[in-house]
């Protein structure tokens, strides 16, 4: 690909070949994964005391509320290390009443900046708490062993679990098991998704046994519903349309630390990386550039890519892009099917880094 080094203008620091997303192939060890469990780069700094509740949507504000409360009641003899000392008791004596809450609503009202709020404001050390996906969790299994993983978080005093999705039985089986010894061992929980515990897999699975577990692991949550409309589009501009194939091209060799991809053979890639490793994908990336985007061929390689969206949103990594707009990478038959919920929040969170982006090119 060629430089364009006449286009930068004097000022502009020397170009440079921008690094490539499909020329990365990690390899992520299982230690990396524990130590990362902690709120992501984006919520580093939230607090209740920064989450902007809609004035028109008093759930939110009760939300703040229910939840410094809950924060503030994580305090006792678990603190001390009373939870590793009970794992080898016979049978641990399970807290009454349910031992987590379940911050149930729509893609950008803030449950993740609520969740990361929780995991600061709750008062145990940072390795008494974690912080994760419920695909990061998953991974955690795979690469610990399930009676390992139990091990490692049971002298946590909180788990937080961000975008609670069960499309797998299986998973949700592994989760819930999971979860069920971690509140034997009096680790509190806190959750966020889409759909309230107790439809979790509604009209996506039929299986008894599925529906059995998904209820068994609602009742370790007390529910809280937070309404509100996208906070990332509300009262913002519009995204940028995208730009030109030259200018992105452009914009990523005078950007340190930016990538450039076409985006056909970024799909083709991420087929070979586990998602486990998408967050290592984007290491010391300052932007992503991609050109050629075009609607996403299948439901598979859709799913790759909102895991990757998330991985850049939770980095601030912005994303230039040249092609179809992002709200047009996913079918209708997508957006209208059973995993229309992650699309829709990838389409938000890839429309606020196209944003983040503006700057990367020059007027």
């Amino acid at each position: 690909m060629p430089s364009s080094t006449s286009a930068s203008g004097p000022s502009s620091p020397a170009d440079v070949a921008p690094l490539s997303l499909c020329a990365r192939e990690p390899h992520v060890p299982a230690d990396r994964l524990v130590a990362e469990m902690v709120p992501p780069p984006r919520f580093d700094a939230v607090r209740f005391d920064t989450y902007i509740p809609d004035p028109n949507q008093p759930s939110q504000t009760e939300a703040v509320r229910v939840l410094s409360g809950f924060a503030a009641g994580l305090g006792g003899a678990h603190a001390s290390g009373a939870g590793k000392r009970r794992w080898f008791q016979k049978k641990a004596a399970a807290p009454a009443g349910p031992r987590g809450v379940y911050l149930d609503g729509g893609y950008g009202v803030g449950k993740t900046h609520l969740l990361a709020s929780l995991w600061h404001a709750a008062p145990a050390a940072p390795e008494q708490k974690a912080f994760g996906t419920f695909v990061e969790l998953t991974n955690l299994v795979g690469a610990l062993g399930f009676q390992q993983t139990v091990r490692t978080l049971s002298g946590h005093r909180l788990l937080c679990i961000d975008e609670f999705e069960l499309d797998d039985p299986g998973d949700t089986v592994l989760v819930s098991s999971l979860l069920s010894k971690l509140v034997e061992q009096g680790v509190a929980l806190a959750a966020t998704s889409n759909t309230l515990p107790g439809k979790l897999g509604e009209g996506r699975f039929a299986a008894t046994d599925f529906m059995r577990e998904i209820q068994g692991l609602s009742a370790h949550f007390k529910a809280l519903r937070i309404d509100g409309e996208d906070y990332r589009h509300r009262g913002l501009p519009e995204a940028p349309a995208p730009y030109s194939q030259e200018q992105v091209t452009k914009a990523a060799y005078a950007t340190a630390g930016a990538s450039l991809d076409d985006f056909p053979h970024l799909l083709a890639h991420l087929a070979k990386v586990h998602p486990s490793r998408y967050g290592a994908l984007t290491d010391q990336l300052t932007a992503v550039c991609l050109t050629e985007v075009t609607p996403v061929p299948d439901q598979s390689t859709a799913l790759r890519l909102v895991v990757l969206a998330d991985r850049l949103y939770d980095r601030e990594v912005p994303v230039l892009a040249s092609g179809v707009p992002f709200d047009r990478l996913f079918s209708e038959e997508m957006l209208n099917g059973g995993y229309r919920k992650k699309y829709f929040r990838a389409i938000s969170r890839l429309t606020a880094l196209a944003r983040d982006a503006k700057g990367l090119v020059s007027a």
